[in-house]
């Protein structure tokens, strides 16, 4: 691909973030992400966090989208208690990002969102989260996989149609699919493993594992194909 599309990434912002003789706060993204980007054909963006009456501004510069992985949504987003089980909340970063998601629905950019970003999409089209559940993260801060089969004729399906093995770290997921997503892969006890827009209604895919940690570009290179025709338009 001559002509590289450009995929915006949300990062966050970690205080004491350390290099060098520095520990100042910093806006972060695992390198996973910008390096399975480029790897995919696409050129990476870091989009760190603003003010939300900016995310407009900023999707109009990209030709696709990622929502980067993390800490839970918080569940009044969502209309429920919080779970005690349920991580701290992350307000500035939800707010910014279901900010970016809204942007990118309503322009037409191309959109990926991975773990807490599958969910955030799900939040922000009135869907609801299952605050814990076990089996789908192995150890704290430790990666472990597990696989998932893809629904026949879905967008997920095209791009990866067997059953995948895929690494994995998350304790909550999908209950009620937001308005116009479908689920489009699911692990073997059932648990929504991925979610999308009909093609009707614009390009948006979630995934609720990490394919930054993995070798197969397929999902990724969905999107930047995606992000390619966007601006070819």
């Amino acid at each position: 691909m001559a002509d590289r599309p450009l995929i915006g990434v949300s990062t966050y912002l970690e205080s004491g973030a350390r290099w060098g003789v520095w520990e100042l706060e910093a806006a972060l993204l695992p390198a996973g992400y910008p390096r399975l980007v480029q790897r995919a054909g696409g050129l990476a963006a870091m989009l760190p966090p603003d003010a939300p009456e900016h995310a407009a501004a900023a999707v109009a510069r990209v030709d696709g989208l990622v929502i980067a992985g993390g800490p839970d949504v918080e569940p009044v987003r969502y209309g429920a208690e919080p779970d005690p089980r349920t991580g701290p909340p992350a307000r500035a970063r939800d707010t910014w990002e279901l900010a970016l998601i809204g942007a990118a629905l309503a322009a037409g950019v191309p959109l990926l969102g991975v773990c807490r970003g599958m969910q955030l999409l799900n939040v922000a089209l009135g869907g609801t989260l299952v605050q814990h559940i076990e089996g789908h993260a192995e150890a704290v801060g430790v990666f472990g996989g597990h696989l998932v089969r893809p629904v026949p004729g879905t967008r997920y399906a095209g791009a990866v149609p067997e059953e995948m093995f895929v690494p994995t770290y998350h304790h909550q997921a999908v209950d009620r699919l937001g308005t116009g997503l479908i689920a489009s892969a699911h692990a073997v006890d059932g648990t929504v493993e991925a979610v999308e827009l009909p093609s009707t209604s614009g390009w948006a895919l979630g995934v609720q594992w990490h394919p930054e940690m993995d070798e197969d570009t397929r999902v990724m290179h969905a999107l930047v194909n995606a992000a390619a025709a966007h601006r070819a338009r």
